[in-house]
């Protein structure tokens, strides 16, 4: 009995490990779990998901991976991102016959897509990034596993270039855990503009979801967007015009998934400014924060909505380099429940970072909020989205960070705070670097992040909070082309790669009546 009580424990530990939470429900007198605080841990496997990247001939997509050294972790792991196909391996076998296609490689030795079934990227250790590259609109979705060493904090950053056509320029994510559920606010049914949910299913079961629209005046009528199965070990793009024949400017996409787990990501193409991913929404909630407005964006708009049955009031402030300020004829907005609103901010940051900072103006209401921002002018326009983030907290990372073309902005919206930045090795050369900032509450700064010494590659930025309030963070990565403002933003939320476990002892007294 002894062996069996202490297996049950070993295996809840193990569990709360990997999945990145855990709890313990104190029994009353019968004293089945400690006092003692919770040991915070290494998890020990994460996944990651990858949605299709283009479906333009001229896309170039290059996948950074990285982990972040982290003390406790186990010696030994490994991770890889492969292919999301339902295909048998029989099936993988007979296609690479047919066409004779194996594992290409460029001059540098990097992968170059995943022709023979083998990982686009398949890192060699901690600390050091990794790339992969593919090339044309055929690329397929992909989907992460990291185990031991390479699990806590894992990030893989998905960087697309293309030159021409809808959706042209600078497209960027961070590949995404699975979940149940997804807000992506800022999404659009309007002429000129070609938006697509990628859903992506990790498991070996199949999944079903749930799409729902939401416009200026509630729901947009739709039944193909009911019951939507997504295969074991796949992934499924869809054209939102195709749920809806409503046009509109603004629309907030819930994805809400009955069976199994998926990850969700929007790519809205547009075809005077270019295009980018519209990643998910931090949960909804009374007070966000928006980090890392561009400092020359020329056309910011704010989508907000609010999935309770009570309209929202909210104030409006931009976290400037010098304070809080409210931005004039925008002090506040109003979300009416059920229903998306689009603010049209303008040129809100005059040439200075900033953040926007969302807090209600009297009862706490559930929110979730995006902006779409518009570098450059006329022909030469780009667009990104920045979705309402959650705090750095204790890490969060940023991979395919490249040399002059990379802008970390870090915001304090309450307390003063003290950051510690960390640029890794290059993927081909070059020594860490570290910088420690202290960010004015209330405040954003675009800080002048570390680069690697000897910089060869791309390199990983680590952001640490080492003491004083929350920090919301987001990096800009800028495109080669100087004709064209090409850009794309990635917030910087935590990377869950510690998690709390709770201590345990024996208690017989539990197994007795």
């Amino acid at each position: 009995m002894k062996r069996t009580t202490l297996s049950l424990f070993a295996g809840a530990t193990a569990l709360a490990a990997v999945t990145g939470f855990a709890a313990v429900s104190a029994p009353g007198d019968s004293g089945a779990a400690t006092t003692e605080p919770a040991a915070t841990l290494p998890v020990e496997r994460t996944g990651l998901l990858c949605p299709a990247p283009s479906n333009s001939d001229l896309a170039e997509t290059s996948y950074t991976s990285f982990t972040p050294v982290t003390k406790g972790a186990d010696e030994k792991g490994t991770a890889a991102l492969e292919a999301a196909t339902a295909e048998s391996e029989g099936e993988k076998s007979d296609k690479d016959d047919k066409d004779g296609k194996g594992e290409e490689k460029d001059d540098k030795g990097e992968k170059s897509g995943d022709k023979a079934g083998e990982p686009v990227v398949q890192p060699k250790e901690p600390g050091t990034p990794a790339t992969g590259k593919t090339s044309g609109g055929d690329a397929p979705a992909l989907i992460g596993t990291a185990a031991g060493s390479h699990a806590p904090g894992w990030t893989v950053q998905q960087t697309t270039e293309v030159a021409a056509g809808t959706g042209r320029g600078l497209l960027g994510l961070n590949c995404t855990a699975p979940d149940t559920e997804f807000w992506f606010p800022g999404a659009s049914t309007a002429t000129g503009r070609t938006d697509y949910v990628h859903l992506t299913n990790p498991d070996d079961s199949a999944a079903v979801v749930d799409i729902e629209l939401y416009g200026k005046d509630g729901a947009l009528k739709s039944t193909v967007g009911e019951g939507i199965t997504v295969p074991p070990n796949s992934s499924e793009s869809l054209l939102l015009s195709t749920l809806s024949d409503v046009e509109e400017t603004d629309v907030t996409v819930h994805v809400g998934v009955r069976s199994g787990r998926l990850g969700a990501a929007v790519q809205a193409l547009d075809d005077k400014t270019g295009g980018d991913w519209l990643t998910a929404a931090a949960d909804p909630a009374s007070d966000l924060v928006l980090p890392g407005i561009p400092e020359d964006a020329t056309s910011v708009r704010l989508v907000l909505f609010t999935p309770g049955g009570s309209d929202a009031d909210l104030k409006v402030r931009l976290a400037s380099p010098s304070g809080l300020i409210t931005p004039a004829g925008h002090e506040t907005v109003h979300v009416k429940a059920g229903m998306t609103t689009g603010v049209d901010l303008g040129e809100i940051t005059r040439g200075e970072a900033g953040s926007l900072v969302l807090t209600p103006t009297s009862g706490a209401v559930p929110v979730v909020a995006a902006v779409r921002v518009v570098r450059g002018k006329g022909g030469e326009q780009e667009s990104a989205f920045i979705p309402a983030s959650d705090p750095v907290a204790a890490r969060a990372t940023s991979a395919d960070n490249r040399a002059k073309s990379t802008t970390l902005s870090v915001a304090a919206p309450d307390r003063t705070a003290k950051v510690k930045v960390t640029a890794s090795a290059g993927t081909e050369g070059g020594t860490t670097a570290t910088k420690t900032f202290t960010i004015k509450g209330g405040t954003t700064q675009n800080v002048e992040a570390p680069v690697p010494a000897g910089l060869e590659g791309t390199y990983a930025l680590t952001v640490e909070t080492v003491s004083g309030g929350p920090v919301y963070a987001s990096r800009t990565l800028t495109g080669e082309d100087d004709d064209v403002a090409s850009f794309t933003v990635q917030t910087l939320p935590d990377d869950r790669g510690m998690v709390s476990v709770p201590k345990a002892e024996e208690d017989l007294s539990v197994l007795q009546k």
